[in-house]
């Protein structure tokens, strides 16, 4: 019965993130009153970056200045970078220097780009990161209109391989099944805040006066991070449902999404105690009812089963996943379990997790 009485609740929580979670959307003034700098780091992003500074260029004259960080690529980086600065003067490439001690490669470019950038608005965007035309300026009008120095967008997943399709819904299930978004709007309160790394906008002098980057250097979580010190520091943010004006490939196979994740799952709870009641929870609750049901059928473990295919479903249809990924829930859930474990081992061990030929070794305190 408590199963049932759970995973009801979350069903409450997942249909009220689904109808009332606000969208960006196009406005009748979307002239921001501030100077934008778009703000790139890129890591062997050859192939991601021409499409990524393409719809940067798209984004109308708010937008003085697309700067990228070369970080040390090995790839053809540097010729894009290159090709784009000799079509339009206003991208850049900011210099490169050897990665400081203490810092997480992400965090330590964009603490550099932020450094060099002259907008007062600065828009963070990761390489594969693709803006549709003026969403630089819709997003910096919302934040003028919200009153806000911190505002991210929540992109559309793209997803075309059968692993991306059967496993990246899972990302906006674990987040929005539990997550209060519409609540978190209404309280600014810091255990509230939500971030997405690929589209973050900032006001630059806060940006500064808050630390920006330097405040986070060691995270490799480092957006809701981000988003945490600015509200426990008093100023405001907001992550709002940006899918029509942000789109975003994250992995392109299974073994790019497992080494994604894996860098992120352990790390993103800053005590051991909040990463194992994670792992108990989603077994007890998500996986769990399957199990039972499939062993020894019972009225109460069908409602439960279907209240998860159903908070499945409607945020498919929320976020446009393929209806067939809430039907091999437990298989996907099953392998978010054994990344989590495999995260958790490689941290703990000291082996650490690597992303973009960088070795981090991540630690979470094991006091609560």
């Amino acid at each position: 019965m408590i199963l049932l009485i759970v995973t009801l609740v979350i069903l409450i929580v997942a249909l009220a993130n689904v109808v009332f979670w606000p969208r960006i959307v196009r406005a009748v003034d979307d002239n921001p009153t501030k100077r934008i700098s778009i703000l790139i780091p890129a890591r062997n992003e050859e192939s991601n970056l021409p499409d990524c500074l393409a719809s940067a260029l798209r984004q109308g004259d708010s937008v003085i200045e697309i700067l990228v960080y070369n970080d040390h690529s090995t790839d053809g980086t540097s010729r894009v970078i290159e090709e784009f600065a000799d079509r339009d003067a206003r991208v850049r490439s900011v210099a490169p220097i050897p990665l400081e001690v203490g810092w997480c490669g992400k965090n330590f470019a964009c603490a550099r780009l932020a450094s060099a950038a002259r907008g007062e608005i600065l828009l963070f965007i990761d390489a594969d990161t693709r803006l549709s035309d003026s969403a630089a300026a819709l997003m910096a009008t919302e934040m003028e209109r919200r009153q806000l120095t911190l505002l991210s967008c929540w992109p559309r997943l793209e997803m075309r391989g059968f692993w991306e399709q059967a496993l990246m819904p899972v990302l906006n299930f674990v987040v929005f099944s539990i997550f209060p978004a519409p609540l978190s709007i209404i309280l600014q309160n810091p255990s509230l805040a939500l971030a997405h790394g690929a589209c973050m906008m900032f006001d630059r002098k806060t940006y500064h006066l808050l630390g920006g980057h330097a405040a986070v250097r060691d995270q490799i979580f480092e957006d809701v991070r981000i988003a945490q010190l600015w509200r426990m520091r008093g100023a405001r943010s907001l992550c709002l449902d940006g899918r029509q004006i942000v789109r975003v490939r994250m992995y392109n196979s299974f073994g790019e999404i497992w080494r994604g994740f894996q860098k992120n799952f352990y790390p993103a709870f800053r005590r051991e105690s909040s990463f194992w009641a994670f792992m108990a929870f989603h077994s007890v609750f998500f996986l769990l009812p399957f199990f039972l049901l499939a062993v020894r059928p019972s009225m109460v473990m069908l409602p439960a089963v279907a209240s998860i295919i159903v908070m499945r479903l409607a945020l498919a249809a929320r976020f446009r996943h393929p209806l067939w990924a809430a039907i091999i829930h437990p298989v996907s859930e099953s392998i978010m379990l054994a990344l989590g474990l495999s995260s958790w081992w490689r941290c703990r061990s000291g082996k650490g997790v690597s992303w973009k030929g960088r070795e981090y070794l991540m630690k979470v305190e094991s006091k609560k």
